[in-house]
C-alpha cells in the first residue's frame, strides 16, 4: 500500500512539475530567462567539438531561471543524455558543467546529444535539480526534436537528483548512470553527524550544537585527544586506542570492512570535521543537517569506550522533511527505479560513502526491482575519482542494455562478505591505473 501510494503521488506530481517550477513568493516579476535573486550566472561560451570533420551545434541560454548548455552532434542518433551536476556549495553564482570523465567527447562521438542545467539555485537542493533537468529535457525537444530516448547521468548530489528523477517521472528516462551518487538520500547527513558526535564523545569534548569556533577550538582538541593530528595517507598510524575506535566506527558506518577503507580514513578525517561546522543559513538547502539523526544508531566497535551509552543523541530538527514522500530539497529515494540503472562508486570515498550504494541496493531489493539496477565498485578513495575507461565502459554497458542487450555484470554490494574480500572492486577498476590518484592506497589486484 505504501509503495502504491508513493507511485500515485509522484505520477501526479510529475505532471505538475514537468510544466515548470512556480517561482518562489516575491519572485514572480523576474523574467524566465534571468536568474532569481541573489543569483548571477557564469556560463562562458562553450566551443563546439568536431565530429567526423564537422562541428557540433552548441546552444546556451537561460530557462526557468537556470543556465543551460546543449550540444548536438552533426550525426545525431536521436537520443539525448541529461547531465546532473553535483553540489555547488552555498555560492550565489550558477554554473554549468559538461559531462565529465571524457563522456562529453564520447557521447557526441557516438551520436548522442547532451544537455546540462545549472539548476535554479545552489545549496543542497535536489528538488531544483530534479525539476530543472526535466524542464531542460522538455526544452530540448522544442529547440531540436523530441528525442527517441532520454538518459540521465551525473555525479555526487547529481546522483541524488538521478535517483529521485527516475521515480518522480516514471519511464521518462530510459537509462541512468549515477556516479559517486547520494543514493542513500538523507542517510548521508546521518553519516556526517555520526562522525562528529562520535569523535566528540571519544575525545571528551562536547561541542553540539557546534559553536562558532568549532573548527578552530573544539576540533584541534578532539584531534589531539585521539592522535589524529599527524595522521597522513600512507603514513604511520599515530592514533591512540580511542582514535582507532573512531576509525573502525567510521569504516563500519561508511560501508563496512572493504579494501582501502582504513587507508582512506586519513584522507578524509579532517574534511569530515568541516561538515560539522555551524550552518550558513536556516533553509533546508543551506542547512541539510536538519534532517540528520543518530537517535537509534548502534555503533561498532563499542570498546574501549562504550560509545552507545555515552554518545550524544540527536533527533532530526526537521522530522517532517526527513520522513516526507514529497519532492523536497532533500527528498527520499524509495528504491523504485523506472529506468535501467548502472552505478559507479569509489570504495574509499567518505564524502559520499560507499554505504550509499549498499542502502540503495537494499531498498531496490525490497521493492523487487533489483533486475533494473547494476552497481559497480571502483578501487579509489577520492570523491568521484573515475577514469575515462571506467565511466566509458559503464556508459557502453548501460546503452547496450537499454538498446536490448544483456543486463551488464556488477558487484554484489549488498553482500558484506563479498564486499570485505581483498579483491573486491577489482573487476571494474581500470587496470591501467590511469589516472593514478589514490589507487596506490589499495592492494594490487590479482592478475587475471
Amino acid at each position: 500500500m505504501r509503495l502504491r501510494r508513493f507511485a500515485c503521488l509522484v505520477t501526479g506530481a510529475a505532471v505538475a512539475l514537468s510544466l515548470g517550477t512556480a517561482p518562489p513568493a516575491g519572485a514572480t516579476a523576474v523574467p524566465d530567462d534571468q536568474p532569481l535573486p541573489p543569483y548571477t550566472i557564469s556560463n562562458p561560451a562553450l566551443a563546439p567539438l568536431t565530429v567526423g570533420g564537422r562541428p557540433t551545434t552548441v546552444r546556451q541560454g537561460v530557462f526557468h531561471h537556470a543556465a543551460y548548455d546543449i550540444e548536438v552532434p552533426p550525426n545525431w542518433n536521436g537520443e539525448l543524455v541529461m547531465w546532473a551536476h553535483g553540489y555547488r556549495g552555498q555560492t550565489t553564482t550558477l554554473t554549468v558543467d559538461p559531462p565529465n570523465f571524457g563522456l562529453r567527447e564520447k557521447l557526441v562521438g557516438e551520436g548522442y546529444a547532451w544537455a546540462a542545467s545549472s539548476y535554479a539555485d545552489n545549496g543542497y537542493d535536489v528538488r531544483t535539480g530534479v525539476v530543472g533537468t526535466r524542464d531542460l529535457a522538455d526544452l530540448f525537444g522544442r529547440l531540436e526534436h523530441r528525442p527517441k530516448r532520454t538518459y540521465i547521468t551525473g555525479v555526487s548530489m547529481g546522483g541524488h537528483v538521478i535517483g529521485r528523477s527516475i521515480e518522480q517521472y516514471p519511464h521518462f528516462y530510459s537509462g541512468a548512470l549515477p556516479m559517486c551518487g547520494v543514493l542513500g538520500d538523507n542517510r548521508l547527513f546521518d553519516f556526517f553527524l555520526d562522525y562528529n558526535l562520535v569523535a566528540q564523545d571519544l575525545a571528551g569534548v562536547r561541542a553540539y550544537p557546534p559553536p562558532a569556533d568549532y573548527l578552530t577550538n573544539a576540533v584541534p582538541r578532539i584531534q589531539q585527544a585521539l592522535g589524529l593530528g599527524g595522521l597522513k595517507p600512507g603514513g604511520p598510524d599515530t592514533t591512540n586506542d580511542r582514535g582507532k575506535q573512531l576509525r573502525e566506527i567510521v569504516v563500519n558506518r561508511s560501508g563496512g570492512p572493504r579494501p582501502g577503507a582504513e587507508a582512506a580514513f586519513p584522507l578524509w578525517k579532517d574534511f569530515l570535521f568541516s561538515l560539522g561546522a555551524p550552518a550558513t543559513g536556516t533553509g533546508l538547502a543551506q542547512n541539510p543537517s536538519q534532517v540528520a539523526t543518530n537517535a537509534g544508531t548502534r555503533y561498532t566497535p563499542n570498546a574501549p569506550v562504550d560509545v552507545n551509552a555515552t554518545v550524544q543523541r540527536v533527533r532530526p530538527a526537521d522530522p517532517a522533511d526527513r520522513h516526507s514522500a514529497r519532492l523536497s530539497e532533500i527528498p527520499r529515494i524509495f528504491g523504485l527505479p523506472t529506468a535501467k540503472v548502472v552505478t559507479l562508486h569509489g570504495l574509499g570515498d567518505m564524502f559520499v560513502p560507499f554505504s550509499m550504494e549498499e542502502i540503495y541496493g537494499s531498498e531496490v531489493a525490497r521493492t523487487h526491482r533489483s533486475g533494473l539496477v547494476v552497481q559497480r565498485a571502483i578501487r579509489t578513495a577520492q570523491h568521484c575519482e573515475f577514469s575515462p575507461a571506467e565511466a566509458g565502459q559503464a556508459w557502453d554497458d548501460l546503452a547496450r542494455w537499454v538498446h536490448g542487450g544483456p543486463r551488464p555484470a556488477g558487484d554484489p554490494v549488498t553482500d558484506p562478505a563479498q564486499v570485505a574480500r581483498p579483491d573486491f572492486g577489482c573487476r571494474f577498476t581500470d587496470p591501467t591505473g590511469a589516472p593514478a590518484g589514490t589507487r596506490a592506497l589499495f592492494p594490487a589486484c590479482p592478475k587475471s
